[in-house]
């Protein structure tokens, strides 16, 4: 029983990793995206966007530094780093459970 627990376990964590870091790629290519002028009207770059902004609601002008592109790579990179510190950690630590 204790195997079928750490089977469990072990999938759970890595659900989690792998939400984490979907979560932190799609904000980390919005910075990018953002960084090289990408063209707003695309419908992907448009979706990306958006994805990075409701996923950085909390951080999103955090910060009030005078030029936009900081305040992008240090809003959203804010974000991605908590999310994959989170999403890991919390996938450590079902996996020593």
């Amino acid at each position: 029983m204790s195997s079928r627990h750490r089977s469990g376990s072990g999938s759970a964590a890595t659900i989690i990793i792998v939400i984490a870091d979907i979560m932190a790629f799609i904000l980390g290519l919005w910075i990018l995206m953002y960084l090289l002028d990408a063209n707003r009207a695309n419908e992907l770059v448009n979706f990306i966007q958006d994805a990075a902004r409701w996923l950085a609601g909390w951080s999103y002008d955090l910060f009030t530094f005078d030029q936009a592109w900081a305040r992008v790579v240090c809003g959203y990179g804010l974000a991605a780093v908590v999310y994959l510190a989170i999403g890991h950690g919390l996938a450590n630590r079902l996996r020593r459970v």
